[in-house]
């Protein structure tokens, strides 16, 4: 799979899936476990790739120019 992640975007999920992660230390209630969804940002971030992003066809990533052949 190709990455279509971008820069910008990469980091931006890493942050919000650690901050998700970090719920069920914060939160005393039963939606403390919430939190484990911060699982597919983090990474989706690390990895640069998202499955739905490919499904909708779009991409974050700049296009790197091709070289002729």
């Amino acid at each position: 799979m190709q990455i279509n992640v971008g820069r910008l975007d990469r980091i931006v999920r890493v942050v919000i899936g650690l901050v998700l992660l970090s719920l069920p230390l914060w939160l005393d209630s039963s939606w403390r476990w919430l939190g484990l969804i911060g699982f597919m940002p983090l990474i989706t971030g690390l990895a640069g790739r998202c499955p739905g992003y490919r499904l909708f066809g779009l991409s974050t990533c700049p296009m790197q120019e091709k070289k002729p052949e």
